[in-house]
């Protein structure tokens, strides 16, 4: 798409110089036509997040673009790029507002190029943006499911190689306490020293699943606490992990980090990956900051986005809707800690998880 806007951009002004040579306009279309290009390149370099300096890059290129099509209305193609652009970037409402505005005035200055009423330049523009919203829709959809689909199947073969393992080490090792346990039962006193020699080794596979055991919780846990870093870096690994071209996720830690019990790191973890999953799936926000503050008595961990919100009072009898917010509120309560939420329509929302460091539950 990059390639196609400077293609285009070269055409246009190529197209101009050839049928209107000498004209007093043309220094400025040439300037133009360069200044576009440069805050083109721009682009990339400054995000590909609707951040504010990207939003002021996009009004910047759409702005010296609306000025040559005033010049010289052939550079209207060059709104397909820019349609994309936007679209990839932009909350989905935002970017069908600026495909109309663009796809407008295309039409506009289509009309005024030609000789007499052409309907096909009233046609064409509307069903040009229409087929490339369509296409890039159905992209993105398909793209979104795929990955659901990748993700269900991690989970399927991360289930079947649990239960493999569980069957090979754990349920063995249980099976054969069970079997010596019970041969020294029948024996206890017709032969004690054997019946003796049972339980010892039966000792020696409860230790040899309890290593197992130890294990599978270790590899459990949240990936990001187990590389190291403690909870501040996972957070922040998170935070990155989870910006993506429409929503920017920031991270910042507040007071003196310390080293937090491990069940604290693990449900603080699991509550940003539940808080960010809600953010995604329902609150269309474009951005969201996460907030680890150490005080003396308790961490908090706030979770902020700039979304459509909802109304608090509109939640259930429990003080919850749907599964996600359940679950953030147990993971919190089962060490002890308090989940507040404070929203509004069109005001985001903030969840705040506050965890004592003494455990009180």
């Amino acid at each position: 798409m990059h390639i196609t806007f400077f293609a285009l951009l070269a055409a246009s002004l190529a197209r101009y110089l050839i049928r209107h040579p000498g004209e007093p306009r043309t220094p400025w279309v040439i300037a133009l036509s360069i200044v576009l290009a440069l805050l083109y390149v721009l682009g990339p370099a400054l995000s590909a997040r609707p951040t504010p300096r990207w939003l002021l890059w996009l009004g910047a290129v759409v702005g010296v673009w609306v000025v040559l099509v005033l010049l010289a209305p052939s550079y209207t193609w060059c709104a397909v790029p820019l349609l994309y652009t936007g679209l990839r970037a932009l909350p989905v409402r935002h970017a069908l507002a600026l495909v109309t505005v663009l796809t407008v005035f295309v039409v506009v200055a289509q009309l005024r190029l030609a000789d007499g009423f052409d309907p096909n330049l009233l046609i064409a523009p509307p069903a040009v943006a229409a087929l490339a919203v369509a296409v890039f829709v159905h992209m993105r959809r398909q793209s979104e499911r795929l990955a659901a689909i990748e993700r269900r199947q991690g989970t399927l073969d991360e289930r079947q190689r649990l239960a493999m393992e569980i069957h090979d080490t754990l349920a063995q090792g249980l099976s054969s306490q069970r079997m010596l346990l019970q041969a020294a039962d029948r024996i206890w006193e017709s032969d004690p020293d054997k019946a003796r020699t049972h339980v010892h080794t039966a000792a020696s596979f409860a230790e040899r699943n309890l290593a197992e055991a130890r294990r599978f919780v270790h590899d459990l846990a949240p990936a990001d606490l187990a590389e190291g870093g403690g909870l501040p870096a996972a957070l922040m690994a998170l935070a990155d992990r989870s910006t993506t071209e429409t929503l920017s996720v920031r991270c910042r830690v507040d007071g003196p980090a310390r080293p937090l019990p491990d069940r604290v790191e693990s449900a603080l973890l699991r509550i940003a990956q539940g808080a960010l999953a809600n953010i995604t799936e329902h609150s269309g926000a474009s951005a969201a900051a996460l907030t680890l503050t150490f005080l003396d008595d308790q961490v908090v961990l706030d979770i902020a986005d700039d979304g459509r919100g909802f109304d608090p009072a509109a939640l259930s009898p429990t003080g919850v809707r749907g599964h996600g917010l359940p679950a953030i509120r147990a993971r919190a309560g089962q060490l002890g800690g308090i989940l507040t939420v404070e929203s509004a329509p069109g005001e985001g929302t903030v969840l705040s998880a506050a965890i004592p460091l003494e455990h009180r539950p």
